[in-house]
């Protein structure tokens, strides 16, 4: 595919505000080719961004879910039909097959502008609430959700579509302004979405794109009313600690190490089929890819002979259009050294590589689609988050010993169980410690935006999706109204023997007669 070099791109709706920075190049991983550059944005342009964020955020509440839904399915429409040109620019700057922007990002986005744009009254418009106090009985009671004011997205590399403008949908759907900090690495496509939103009636600087490193990102932190983050578990750490010094509200998706379990009764094709598939996709560069598998010894043995199989059987290289490759490049370039560094240790200790092990001599950034065996838990790969295409495969003894080793981990992103008893692996994916379990699948479960998607332990703080992944971008307010004006309540001023007396029976009334066993 060829690419045509971009130029600097400013990165805010309202170009005229935005002061030109030294300029950061973006390359194709998959070449090694510049394919554009955009501004590095310090922090005083960062607090200028939030500021007329800021003013025109009201502008946007004021439009009411019906007038923001307008704008968010107006962007829907926009997306499919530009879908070209979207998955053409993610693969530009990722290196990654013309399938994985297709189905992943474009399907997710397209699919998240119309949920939330119809489900944003449901999960965040007023509610009425009914009450058990017989001290409120009477009053109208009102949870409302106020927008924060200004979110600030810091999205990842790996995704740039789905885990960059992905999370500023709910947060505009609730009345936010956005500004939208992509990774410096893939900047290009988040610059699309602003040019989408503009184009599709979003009020100007109500949802605005910044560009730059992590200086940019801390002043994003520093100046925004909530933060939404997705990268490293370091990361999150530092994101956390700086946000908790203004109690800025914070929801931190990080680090996986999702384990893949594997029981004697399973469907040794499909799971091996899954294995493959959900450890190889993205080039493994996924949060919630399957980066190690423990498989019951009665099945070990043909599950993986299915797996080498159609490992050797991928597609790797420069992406070359729709069905070109199966796995394509290591998107950041000190991404590579990890995944050697992690195989090498394995190696190390006992493990036998299988399938591929080694960095591909390329112009572009390539690891091998890798399979090892004999791996021992207490080596990297099973320990630390690799992010590449790695499958390291372990044989377990039964049920409990995976759930063990599944749950000895710092991380708890996701996970899978595969077995033909559905009902067992049920009981199964309930022990497992970790914030989203499937059943003869993995990772789909990001796909349905009704359900919570978070990390538990070291993956992460709060949850996308679902009630909880809006309402993080809001402020509660309860609202009770007296409808019936009385002079004067029982128990307001002055207090009387009588009075307290009247109290006393009626909260023995209502409280006191349950029965003593």
């Amino acid at each position: 595919m060829a690419i045509t070099e971009r130029p600097v791109l400013s990165a805010a709706i309202g170009t005229e505000h935005v002061r030109e920075r030294a300029a950061i190049k973006v390359e194709n991983p998959a070449t090694g080719e510049r394919i554009g550059s955009v501004p590095d944005h310090g922090p005083s342009e960062v607090e200028a961004i939030v500021a007329r964020a800021r003013a025109a955020q009201p502008i946007w509440e004021q439009m009411g879910f019906q007038g923001r839904a307008k704008v968010l399915l107006r962007a829907q429409k926009w997306l499919i039909e530009n879908a070209d040109r979207v998955i053409d620019s993610i693969v530009s700057e990722t290196g990654k097959a013309h399938e994985d922007a297709q189905v992943p990002e474009i399907a997710y986005t397209a699919a998240a502008l119309g949920f939330w744009a119809k489900a944003a009254p449901k999960y965040v418009g007023d509610q009425k609430v009914r009450t058990r106090s017989m001290l409120v009985k009477g009053r109208k009671l009102i949870t409302r959700y106020r927008p924060l004011g200004v979110v600030g997205v810091i999205g990842p590399w790996n995704y740039p579509l789905l885990n960059s403008f992905g999370d500023c949908i709910p947060a505009l759907a609730a009345g936010n302004a956005t500004v939208l900090k992509p990774s410096e690495i893939t900047p290009l496509t988040s610059l699309l979405m602003a040019e989408m939103m503009s184009e599709c009636g979003m009020p100007m600087d109500a949802f605005q794109v910044v560009t730059g490193a992590g200086e940019t990102g801390a002043a994003l932190v520093e100046a925004a009313d909530g933060i939404m983050f997705t990268g490293s578990t370091a990361t999150g750490k530092k994101v956390a600690a700086r946000a908790a010094e203004s109690l800025t509200p914070v929801s931190l998706e990080l680090g996986g190490k999702d384990p893949m379990i594997v029981l004697a009764d399973a469907d040794v094709e499909r799971a091996a089929n899954g294995a493959v598939f959900f450890a190889m996709h993205n080039g493994g560069q996924a949060c919630i890819s399957v980066e190690r598998v423990y498989v019951e010894e009665a099945i070990y043995e043909p599950f993986v002979e299915k797996v080498t199989e159609k490992v050797r059987a991928l597609r790797q290289g420069p992406p070359a259009g729709a069905g070109s490759i199966e796995v394509g490049a290591v998107i950041w370039p000190p991404q590579l050294d990890k995944i050697e560094s992690h195989v090498k240790d394995a190696v190390g200790r006992g493990a036998e590589i299988i399938v591929g092990g080694k960095v591909v001599a390329a112009s572009g950034r390539f690891f091998e689609p890798t399979v090892l065996v004999g791996v021992d838990h207490t080596a990297k790969i099973m320990r630390e988050e690799t992010f590449g295409p790695t499958l390291p495969i372990m044989k377990v003894r039964d049920a409990d010993e995976a759930v063990r080793l599944a749950n000895d981990s710092p991380y708890g992103l996701a996970a899978s169980v595969w077995t033909r008893d559905t009902k067992r692996g049920q009981a199964i994916a309930r022990r497992i410690e970790a914030g989203a379990v499937c059943v003869n699948d993995a990772m789909m479960n990001y796909l349905a935006l009704e359900m919570p998607m978070g990390g538990h332990k070291g993956s992460g703080l709060g949850h996308r999706h679902g009630a909880g992944g809006i309402r993080k971008f809001t402020k509660p307010q309860a609202v009770l109204v007296q409808r019936f004006s009385l002079k004067r309540d029982l128990y307001w001023y002055p207090f009387s023997p009588r009075t307290t007396r009247l109290l006393a029976n009626a909260l023995h009334f209502l409280y006191g007669r349950g029965r003593r066993k």
